[in-house]
């Protein structure tokens, strides 16, 4: 399959079952909050190194954690009786984001200028959000994601202390429970996230989602 290229004045993206074997689909275009909202909406996102040119991504298998499947291990479940542990979401949504940054820094990061701008201007228009979990009363970790529908796409996590992010991911998915949201969107597999209970689904599955969702 070809790479597409994208025009910055046409909002579009060809059909994500385009995509390579890797997941990439297209270059180019911008990051507009219209471009974002529809990348999202069709299981398409922006991915690449600050100061290069824009690289769009829909890989054909999705990892998933559905709210309701998510793992609390017999360590963490003796972390959170020990603790305090409480969630505030919107607490500083461009704060958690460059924390999420600063995390990455020197092992390299996607998170650049142009990203914090684009999901800063997300938020503000009520399509993403950030969870921050609170350990005994000081800031432990968080989260921050795009919110269309009853679909979460997760972004990023950032911890400062040990269970930060665990913690707010383990209060973030009750919440999502609660408002009926079908999962949380991990973009790409990674160990900590399946011991949390991610799990693959199909392109077909996935796309049934993404319809039931936004419907």
């Amino acid at each position: 399959m070809p790479i597409f290229r994208l025009k910055k004045e046409e909002i579009s993206f060809p059909n994500p079952r385009y995509a390579q074997e890797d997941g990439l689909l297209a270059l180019g275009g911008d990051l507009s909050t219209e471009r974002l909202l529809l990348a999202y909406m069709n299981g398409i996102f922006p991915w690449f190194n600050p100061g290069e040119e824009i690289m769009w991504w829909c890989p054909k298998k999705r990892f998933l954690i559905f709210p309701e499947e998510v793992h609390i291990s017999r360590s963490m479940k003796k972390y959170m009786k020990k603790h305090e542990i409480t969630l505030m979401l919107n607490r500083d949504f461009k704060d958690t984001m460059h924390r999420c940054r600063m995390m990455r820094e020197e092992e390299g990061t996607w998170i650049g200028d142009e990203m914090e701008k684009a999901y800063f201007e997300l938020y503000q228009k009520g399509f993403a959000f950030s969870a921050e979990a609170y350990e005994d009363g000081e800031l432990a970790g968080g989260l921050y994601g795009v919110s269309i529908g009853k679909c979460f796409f997760g972004e990023s996590m950032f911890s400062d202390k040990e269970n930060g992010s665990k913690a707010a991911l383990i209060l973030l998915s009750k919440i999502l429970m609660q408002y009926h949201f079908l999962f949380i969107d991990c973009q790409f597999h990674t160990e900590h996230l399946e011991h949390m209970g991610g799990r693959f689904v199909s392109w077909e599955t996935y796309e049934k989602l993404l319809k039931e969702g936004f419907g």
